[in-house]
Protein backbone atom coordinates (compact mmCIF):
# COMPACT_ATOMS: atom_id res chain seq x y z
CA UNK A 1 0.00 0.00 0.00
CA UNK A 2 1.27 3.89 -0.53
CA UNK A 3 2.09 5.36 1.90
CA UNK A 4 0.31 8.34 3.29
CA UNK A 5 1.42 11.69 2.69
CA UNK A 6 2.20 12.65 6.17
CA UNK A 7 0.84 16.18 7.38
CA UNK A 8 3.46 18.62 9.16
CA UNK A 9 2.90 19.22 12.38
CA UNK A 10 3.88 22.99 12.26
CA UNK A 11 3.49 25.66 9.40
CA UNK A 12 5.21 28.79 9.30
CA UNK A 13 2.94 31.63 8.42
CA UNK A 14 4.78 34.93 8.02
CA UNK A 15 7.15 34.57 10.30
CA UNK A 16 4.26 32.77 12.63
CA UNK A 17 4.24 29.49 14.12
CA UNK A 18 0.58 27.87 14.06
CA UNK A 19 0.37 24.68 15.50
CA UNK A 20 -2.34 22.19 13.64
CA UNK A 21 -5.29 20.16 15.27
CA UNK A 22 -4.37 17.06 16.24
CA UNK A 23 -7.75 16.08 14.79
CA UNK A 24 -6.61 16.73 11.46
CA UNK A 25 -3.65 15.27 11.04
CA UNK A 26 -4.83 12.34 9.58
CA UNK A 27 -7.71 13.36 7.60
CA UNK A 28 -8.09 14.39 4.49
CA UNK A 29 -9.49 17.96 5.28
CA UNK A 30 -7.35 21.04 4.53
CA UNK A 31 -6.75 23.28 7.15
CA UNK A 32 -7.37 27.06 6.79
CA UNK A 33 -4.73 29.78 7.41
CA UNK A 34 -5.20 32.24 9.55
CA UNK A 35 -5.76 35.14 8.59
CA UNK A 36 -3.22 38.04 9.74
CA UNK A 37 -4.71 42.11 10.50
CA UNK A 38 -3.40 44.54 8.82
CA UNK A 39 -1.45 47.50 10.99
CA UNK A 40 -2.79 50.16 11.29
CA UNK A 41 -1.69 53.05 8.97
CA UNK A 42 -0.17 56.09 10.39
CA UNK A 43 -1.48 59.63 9.28
CA UNK A 44 -0.21 61.34 6.73
CA UNK A 45 2.28 64.18 7.41
CA UNK A 46 3.58 66.69 4.71
CA UNK A 47 7.15 65.83 3.93
CA UNK A 48 8.61 68.86 3.84
CA UNK A 49 7.90 69.19 8.00
CA UNK A 50 11.42 68.27 9.95
CA UNK A 51 10.86 64.96 11.70
CA UNK A 52 11.32 66.91 15.05
CA UNK A 53 8.77 69.61 14.97
CA UNK A 54 6.04 66.62 13.57
CA UNK A 55 2.81 66.45 16.29
CA UNK A 56 3.23 63.42 18.18
CA UNK A 57 0.38 60.63 17.36
CA UNK A 58 -1.72 61.44 20.54
CA UNK A 59 -4.99 61.15 19.56
CA UNK A 60 -7.09 64.84 20.20
CA UNK A 61 -10.04 65.43 21.61
CA UNK A 62 -13.01 64.27 19.48
CA UNK A 63 -16.13 66.90 19.38
CA UNK A 64 -19.11 65.43 20.10
CA UNK A 65 -22.20 64.69 17.72
CA UNK A 66 -24.91 65.83 20.44
CA UNK A 67 -23.83 68.81 20.35
CA UNK A 68 -23.87 71.02 16.72
CA UNK A 69 -24.28 74.16 15.76
CA UNK A 70 -27.83 74.46 13.81
CA UNK A 71 -30.02 77.20 12.90
CA UNK A 72 -32.26 78.73 15.42
CA UNK A 73 -35.89 79.59 15.16
CA UNK A 74 -35.63 83.74 14.95
CA UNK A 75 -37.71 86.05 12.42
CA UNK A 76 -37.96 89.46 11.77
CA UNK A 77 -37.94 92.06 14.48
CA UNK A 78 -41.04 94.51 12.64
CA UNK A 79 -43.36 91.90 12.70
CA UNK A 80 -42.71 91.36 16.21
CA UNK A 81 -43.50 95.27 16.65
CA UNK A 82 -46.71 94.91 14.07
CA UNK A 83 -48.24 92.86 15.64
CA UNK A 84 -47.54 94.40 19.45
CA UNK A 85 -49.16 97.38 17.80
CA UNK A 86 -52.38 95.44 16.50
CA UNK A 87 -52.65 94.09 19.71
CA UNK A 88 -52.68 97.43 21.48
CA UNK A 89 -54.93 98.44 19.16
CA UNK A 90 -57.61 96.11 19.75
CA UNK A 91 -57.20 96.50 23.59
CA UNK A 92 -57.81 99.99 23.56
CA UNK A 93 -60.73 99.69 20.83
CA UNK A 94 -62.50 97.14 23.43
CA UNK A 95 -62.22 99.33 26.55
CA UNK A 96 -63.33 102.54 24.48
CA UNK A 97 -66.57 100.40 23.38
CA UNK A 98 -67.10 99.24 26.75
CA UNK A 99 -67.74 102.79 27.67
CA UNK A 100 -64.86 102.78 30.49
CA UNK A 101 -62.48 105.16 28.84
CA UNK A 102 -62.15 107.97 30.59
CA UNK A 103 -63.72 111.02 29.48
CA UNK A 104 -60.66 113.04 29.55
CA UNK A 105 -59.04 110.36 27.66
CA UNK A 106 -61.97 110.55 25.38
CA UNK A 107 -62.07 114.03 24.69
CA UNK A 108 -57.60 114.22 24.27
CA UNK A 109 -57.84 111.84 21.69
CA UNK A 110 -60.81 113.34 20.29
CA UNK A 111 -62.21 109.65 19.89
CA UNK A 112 -66.51 109.36 18.97
CA UNK A 113 -68.68 108.29 22.03
CA UNK A 114 -68.87 104.67 22.05
CA UNK A 115 -71.99 103.40 20.05
CA UNK A 116 -73.27 101.43 23.64
CA UNK A 117 -72.12 103.59 26.79
CA UNK A 118 -71.65 101.58 29.81
CA UNK A 119 -69.84 101.90 32.86
CA UNK A 120 -68.11 98.11 33.21
CA UNK A 121 -67.30 95.33 31.18
CA UNK A 122 -68.27 91.39 31.72
CA UNK A 123 -65.80 88.51 31.92
CA UNK A 124 -65.67 87.80 28.51
CA UNK A 125 -64.70 92.00 27.58
CA UNK A 126 -61.74 91.78 30.39
CA UNK A 127 -60.53 88.09 29.05
CA UNK A 128 -60.16 89.82 25.74
CA UNK A 129 -58.26 92.68 27.32
CA UNK A 130 -55.68 90.37 28.71
CA UNK A 131 -55.22 88.60 25.58
CA UNK A 132 -54.15 91.24 23.93
CA UNK A 133 -51.96 92.41 26.98
CA UNK A 134 -50.28 89.28 26.91
CA UNK A 135 -50.00 89.20 23.12
CA UNK A 136 -48.63 92.66 23.45
CA UNK A 137 -45.72 91.70 25.94
CA UNK A 138 -45.04 88.60 24.12
CA UNK A 139 -44.13 90.38 20.81
CA UNK A 140 -42.09 93.22 22.41
CA UNK A 141 -40.74 90.40 25.15
CA UNK A 142 -38.87 89.06 22.45
CA UNK A 143 -37.43 91.73 20.37
CA UNK A 144 -33.69 91.55 20.28
CA UNK A 145 -30.90 93.24 17.94
CA UNK A 146 -28.73 91.09 16.32
CA UNK A 147 -25.27 92.49 15.61
CA UNK A 148 -22.51 92.01 12.59
CA UNK A 149 -19.78 89.37 14.52
CA UNK A 150 -21.69 87.85 17.16
CA UNK A 151 -24.43 85.02 17.29
CA UNK A 152 -27.36 84.13 19.41
CA UNK A 153 -27.04 80.90 21.08
CA UNK A 154 -30.66 79.48 22.39
CA UNK A 155 -30.81 77.26 25.42
CA UNK A 156 -34.64 76.07 26.69
CA UNK A 157 -34.54 74.20 29.83
CA UNK A 158 -30.89 73.13 29.49
CA UNK A 159 -31.84 71.83 26.04
CA UNK A 160 -29.34 73.38 22.99
CA UNK A 161 -32.34 74.95 20.75
CA UNK A 162 -29.95 76.54 18.15
CA UNK A 163 -27.88 78.99 17.03
CA UNK A 164 -29.33 82.53 15.35
CA UNK A 165 -26.05 84.48 13.47
CA UNK A 166 -28.83 86.91 11.46
CA UNK A 167 -28.54 90.69 11.98
CA UNK A 168 -31.17 93.67 12.57
CA UNK A 169 -34.25 93.89 14.30
CA UNK A 170 -34.88 89.98 15.21
CA UNK A 171 -37.72 88.44 17.40
CA UNK A 172 -36.99 85.45 19.42
CA UNK A 173 -38.76 83.41 21.85
CA UNK A 174 -38.86 84.73 25.17
CA UNK A 175 -39.14 81.58 26.66
CA UNK A 176 -35.98 80.63 25.55
CA UNK A 177 -32.32 81.73 27.47
CA UNK A 178 -29.97 83.93 25.06
CA UNK A 179 -26.49 83.72 25.17
CA UNK A 180 -24.50 86.04 22.68
CA UNK A 181 -21.35 84.55 21.32
CA UNK A 182 -18.26 86.37 19.75
CA UNK A 183 -17.52 84.78 16.34
CA UNK A 184 -15.61 87.29 15.01
CA UNK A 185 -11.81 87.06 13.95
CA UNK A 186 -9.60 87.24 16.59
CA UNK A 187 -6.11 87.47 17.91
CA UNK A 188 -4.42 86.28 20.90
CA UNK A 189 -0.50 87.08 22.14
CA UNK A 190 0.20 84.93 25.54
CA UNK A 191 2.38 86.18 28.33
CA UNK A 192 6.15 85.31 27.96
CA UNK A 193 5.26 81.44 28.60
CA UNK A 194 8.14 79.18 30.65
CA UNK A 195 9.56 75.94 28.27
CA UNK A 196 12.95 73.72 27.48
CA UNK A 197 14.34 72.76 24.32
CA UNK A 198 15.54 69.44 23.15
CA UNK A 199 18.41 70.23 25.18
CA UNK A 200 16.75 71.09 28.48
CA UNK A 201 17.93 75.01 28.16
CA UNK A 202 14.93 76.94 30.22
CA UNK A 203 13.29 79.27 27.35
CA UNK A 204 10.83 81.99 27.33
CA UNK A 205 7.96 82.13 24.42
CA UNK A 206 5.74 84.81 23.27
CA UNK A 207 3.22 82.99 20.96
CA UNK A 208 0.03 85.17 18.89
CA UNK A 209 -2.45 83.07 17.79
CA UNK A 210 -5.25 84.21 15.21
CA UNK A 211 -8.20 82.22 15.97
CA UNK A 212 -12.27 82.17 15.46
CA UNK A 213 -15.62 80.44 17.08
CA UNK A 214 -16.64 78.43 14.41
CA UNK A 215 -19.33 76.34 16.19
CA UNK A 216 -21.19 78.09 19.01
CA UNK A 217 -22.87 75.18 20.09
CA UNK A 218 -19.54 73.77 20.87
CA UNK A 219 -18.09 76.88 22.25
CA UNK A 220 -20.24 77.40 24.51
CA UNK A 221 -22.23 74.07 25.90
CA UNK A 222 -18.31 71.57 25.01
CA UNK A 223 -16.75 73.51 27.46
CA UNK A 224 -16.89 75.79 30.80
CA UNK A 225 -14.68 78.79 29.08
CA UNK A 226 -13.38 78.60 25.62
CA UNK A 227 -11.01 81.20 26.06
CA UNK A 228 -9.45 79.82 28.86
CA UNK A 229 -9.18 76.60 27.54
CA UNK A 230 -7.54 78.23 24.20
CA UNK A 231 -5.05 79.55 26.42
CA UNK A 232 -3.95 76.42 28.30
CA UNK A 233 -4.06 74.70 24.57
CA UNK A 234 -1.60 77.29 23.44
CA UNK A 235 0.40 76.38 26.64
CA UNK A 236 0.55 72.42 26.46
CA UNK A 237 0.93 72.51 22.63
CA UNK A 238 3.96 74.95 23.04
CA UNK A 239 5.94 72.89 25.71
CA UNK A 240 5.59 69.58 23.15
CA UNK A 241 6.80 71.31 20.13
CA UNK A 242 9.20 73.55 21.55
CA UNK A 243 10.50 70.39 23.39
CA UNK A 244 11.99 68.41 20.12
CA UNK A 245 13.79 71.37 19.01
CA UNK A 246 17.34 72.95 20.08
CA UNK A 247 16.95 76.82 20.21
CA UNK A 248 20.70 77.22 18.56
CA UNK A 249 22.94 75.04 16.98
CA UNK A 250 26.92 75.08 18.38
CA UNK A 251 28.35 72.58 16.65
CA UNK A 252 32.06 72.97 15.45
CA UNK A 253 32.41 74.08 11.73
CA UNK A 254 35.26 71.53 11.50
CA UNK A 255 32.86 68.80 12.02
CA UNK A 256 30.65 70.04 9.43
CA UNK A 257 28.15 71.69 11.51
CA UNK A 258 26.71 74.87 11.07
CA UNK A 259 23.41 76.88 12.16
CA UNK A 260 21.99 76.00 9.02
CA UNK A 261 22.65 72.34 8.73
CA UNK A 262 20.96 71.48 11.95
CA UNK A 263 16.82 72.66 12.42
CA UNK A 264 16.98 75.09 15.27
CA UNK A 265 13.74 76.68 17.05
CA UNK A 266 15.10 79.99 14.71
CA UNK A 267 12.88 78.16 11.47
CA UNK A 268 10.22 80.44 12.40
CA UNK A 269 7.80 78.82 9.48
CA UNK A 270 8.83 75.10 10.68
CA UNK A 271 7.68 75.34 14.46
CA UNK A 272 4.73 77.50 13.37
CA UNK A 273 3.43 75.00 10.86
CA UNK A 274 3.69 72.60 13.96
CA UNK A 275 2.39 74.70 16.59
CA UNK A 276 -0.46 75.51 14.50
CA UNK A 277 -1.58 71.60 13.28
CA UNK A 278 -1.44 70.53 16.93
CA UNK A 279 -3.47 73.46 18.86
CA UNK A 280 -6.13 73.45 15.84
CA UNK A 281 -6.09 69.19 16.44
CA UNK A 282 -6.89 69.96 20.50
CA UNK A 283 -9.70 73.18 19.77
CA UNK A 284 -11.31 71.39 16.73
CA UNK A 285 -13.54 69.46 19.65
CA UNK A 286 -14.58 72.83 21.14
CA UNK A 287 -15.75 74.29 18.22
CA UNK A 288 -12.45 77.00 17.51
CA UNK A 289 -10.70 76.81 14.46
CA UNK A 290 -7.12 78.11 14.86
CA UNK A 291 -5.59 79.81 11.80
CA UNK A 292 -2.34 80.47 13.02
CA UNK A 293 -0.27 79.97 16.11
CA UNK A 294 3.57 81.86 15.54
CA UNK A 295 6.44 82.48 18.11
CA UNK A 296 6.77 85.78 17.86
CA UNK A 297 9.49 85.76 20.64
CA UNK A 298 11.83 83.13 21.78
CA UNK A 299 14.76 84.24 24.00
CA UNK A 300 16.66 82.25 26.49
CA UNK A 301 15.25 82.20 30.67
CA UNK A 302 17.14 85.07 33.09
CA UNK A 303 18.86 82.79 34.87
CA UNK A 304 20.84 81.12 31.45
CA UNK A 305 20.74 84.31 29.35
CA UNK A 306 24.24 85.25 30.10
CA UNK A 307 25.81 81.66 29.54
CA UNK A 308 24.12 81.08 26.39
CA UNK A 309 25.03 84.53 25.12
CA UNK A 310 28.90 83.89 25.62
CA UNK A 311 28.66 80.63 24.26
CA UNK A 312 26.44 82.13 21.08
CA UNK A 313 29.35 84.68 20.57
CA UNK A 314 32.41 82.17 21.03
CA UNK A 315 30.66 80.09 18.24
CA UNK A 316 30.14 83.09 15.75
CA UNK A 317 33.93 83.77 16.73
CA UNK A 318 35.54 80.13 15.92
CA UNK A 319 32.92 80.39 12.61
CA UNK A 320 34.48 83.72 11.80
CA UNK A 321 38.04 82.06 12.19
CA UNK A 322 38.17 79.22 10.29
CA UNK A 323 36.38 81.13 7.53
CA UNK A 324 39.57 83.16 7.64
CA UNK A 325 41.93 80.93 8.10
CA UNK A 326 40.43 79.19 5.15
CA UNK A 327 40.77 82.07 2.86
CA UNK A 328 44.16 82.69 3.80
CA UNK A 329 45.20 78.79 3.38
CA UNK A 330 43.56 79.09 -0.30
CA UNK A 331 45.97 82.46 -0.86
CA UNK A 332 48.94 81.15 0.57
CA UNK A 333 48.29 77.91 -1.76
CA UNK A 334 47.54 79.84 -4.78
CA UNK A 335 50.83 81.95 -4.01
CA UNK A 336 53.34 79.73 -3.94
CA UNK A 337 51.72 77.77 -6.77
CA UNK A 338 52.01 80.70 -9.54
CA UNK A 339 55.87 81.72 -7.54
CA UNK A 340 57.08 78.16 -8.40
CA UNK A 341 55.24 77.91 -12.20
CA UNK A 342 56.23 80.72 -13.40
CA UNK A 343 60.12 79.74 -12.16
CA UNK A 344 60.43 82.85 -9.90
CA UNK A 345 61.68 80.87 -7.19
CA UNK A 346 63.32 77.26 -6.13
CA UNK A 347 62.35 75.80 -3.26
CA UNK A 348 63.11 73.02 -1.30
CA UNK A 349 61.06 70.99 1.09
CA UNK A 350 62.32 73.05 4.25
CA UNK A 351 62.24 76.43 2.10
CA UNK A 352 58.92 75.89 0.84
CA UNK A 353 57.81 74.85 4.75
CA UNK A 354 59.22 78.29 6.06
CA UNK A 355 57.77 80.24 3.14
CA UNK A 356 54.34 78.66 3.89
CA UNK A 357 54.82 79.78 7.40
CA UNK A 358 55.69 83.57 6.55
CA UNK A 359 52.90 84.03 3.98
CA UNK A 360 50.56 82.56 6.45
CA UNK A 361 51.05 84.65 9.40
CA UNK A 362 51.20 87.59 7.79
CA UNK A 363 48.30 87.28 5.22
CA UNK A 364 46.08 86.03 8.62
CA UNK A 365 47.67 89.09 10.37
CA UNK A 366 46.64 91.48 7.23
CA UNK A 367 42.89 89.71 7.24
CA UNK A 368 42.37 90.43 11.08
CA UNK A 369 44.12 93.99 11.20
CA UNK A 370 41.18 94.35 8.06
CA UNK A 371 38.20 93.00 10.19
CA UNK A 372 39.12 94.80 13.14
CA UNK A 373 39.52 98.13 11.29
CA UNK A 374 35.62 97.62 9.94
Amino acid sequence: MPEEPKAPRELVVRNRRDSIPMDLLFRGDTVELPKTSKPPESPKVPHDVPESVRPSAGAPPRPGREVVERRGRACSGWWAVSVALLALAGAGWIVWAGGVLPGAVTEFLRLPAPPQPRHELDAAWWAAVGGCGVVALFALGGLTRGRVGSAWTLSLFGRYRGSVRRTGLLWISPLVLRERVDVRLRHWRSEPMPAVDAQGVALRVVILVVWQVKDTARALLAVDDHTAYLREQVEAATVRVVSRLPADSFRDPADGGGDGDVPTLRDVEAVGDALTRALAAECRAVGIEVFSARPTRVEYAPEVAAAMQRRRIAAIDAKHRDSVLTSVLDAVDDTVRRLTERGLVALDDYERKALVKDLTVAFYTARGNAVDTH
